[in-house]
């Protein structure tokens, strides 16, 4: 599963022995796996994406989450191949249950499917694939900044983007932004070869795009962007869930300031929820940070993001990984 080893008594064997209890009391294999493909000794990762998307992955990294640095010279780790536009907007990495790195990112303006593609690590990718996850809507306009979750317990990926299909949800309709009108659709898998049926996956009552979904305990909790423009809103929110498939609750109040945000990424920092996202009219990055998910404060202050920054996911990895990425 891409693990390190190291010498007895190191934390991963603690790790490990921890792993064994756990399936003593019958806890579910595929928990054991995700804690043993964690990274033990960790950094941050940025992945995210540059002017239009058309030179493809950017990576960064960070100590602390909040002075980041670029990897690669700031250049490409892997360029864009499908669809007419080639573009790699949004992409999002996450860390899988089998150890790999997984990504899903948006191909087009206006195709009906997105991008996915794996890697052991970070620098060599498996050939991208063209998932047409909207292609049975003929009105599907787009399919826009997917993103990936795992669920440890069950071994199951939750993939999840925002669409706009034609004719749908009138009352929320406006000619504004071009007339998009989204709401969060879903598919489901364990290996990223079969997939279940596209489903509706949030509707909160309004334009709704850029979900990200995070486990809190033994809840789920989605954070999203309202995307309502007349009378425009333009701002993050949060809501919660039982299960990764949902049914989420309404959307809370909105945990961003004065200006529109989009595109959250979210991780811990020293007990706190710590919400990054793109300021798009101010054209740079913010911060927003919690302990409760209820009471938040701007950190934007403490950011130092790479010039040109957009639209990204947080993760972590390990020294080791990082070590090779910056000898790439």
């Amino acid at each position: 599963m891409g693990i390190v080893s190291l010498p007895p008594g190191s934390r991963v064997d603690s790790m490990k022995e921890m792993v064994r209890k756990f399936m003593a009391v019958g806890l579910c294999i595929s928990v054991a796996c995700a804690v043993l493909a964690q990274p033990i000794d960790s950094v941050y990762a940025f992945s995210y994406f540059k002017g239009n998307g058309e030179d493809g992955l950017h990576l960064a990294y960070s100590q602390d989450g909040f002075s980041w640095h670029s990897l690669n010279d700031d250049g490409s780790f892997l360029q864009p191949e499908l669809s007419a536009d080639k573009l790699m907007r949004d992409p999002c990495i996450i860390r899988g249950g089998d150890g790999r790195f997984h990504m899903v990112w948006t191909v087009s303006w206006t195709d009906q499917g997105i991008g996915y593609a794996s890697s052991g690590d970070l620098i060599h990718w498996s050939d991208q694939q063209y998932l047409p996850v909207m292609a049975h809507e003929p009105g599907a306009r787009n399919c826009w900044a997917p993103e990936v979750t795992f669920d440890a317990a069950r071994g199951v990926y939750l993939i999840y983007w925002a669409t706009t299909i034609e004719g749908l949800f009138p009352e929320t309709q406006v000619e504004a932004d071009n007339g998009y009108n989204h709401r969060m659709y879903c598919v489901t898998t364990e290996d990223f070869k079969t997939f279940s049926d596209t489903r509706l996956l949030y509707e909160p009552g309004f334009n709704v795009i850029d979900a990200t979904v995070v486990r809190d305990g033994k809840r789920w909790v989605m954070f999203l962007k309202d995307e309502t423009r007349e009378p425009a809103q333009k701002n993050l929110k949060v809501a919660y869930a039982d299960k990764l498939e949902g049914p989420y609750s309404p959307a809370g109040k909105p945990i961003t300031g004065n200006y529109w945000a989009e595109g959250p990424t979210v991780t811990r920092i020293h007990g706190e929820w710590v919400v990054y996202f793109d300021k798009y009219t101010e054209h740079q990055y913010g911060a927003v940070a919690s302990k409760d998910l209820i009471n938040w404060h701007e950190v934007s202050d403490k950011l130092t993001m790479p010039e040109g920054i957009r639209h990204g996911t947080v993760f972590k990895i390990s020294k080791e990984e990082l070590k090779k990425l910056t000898s790439h």
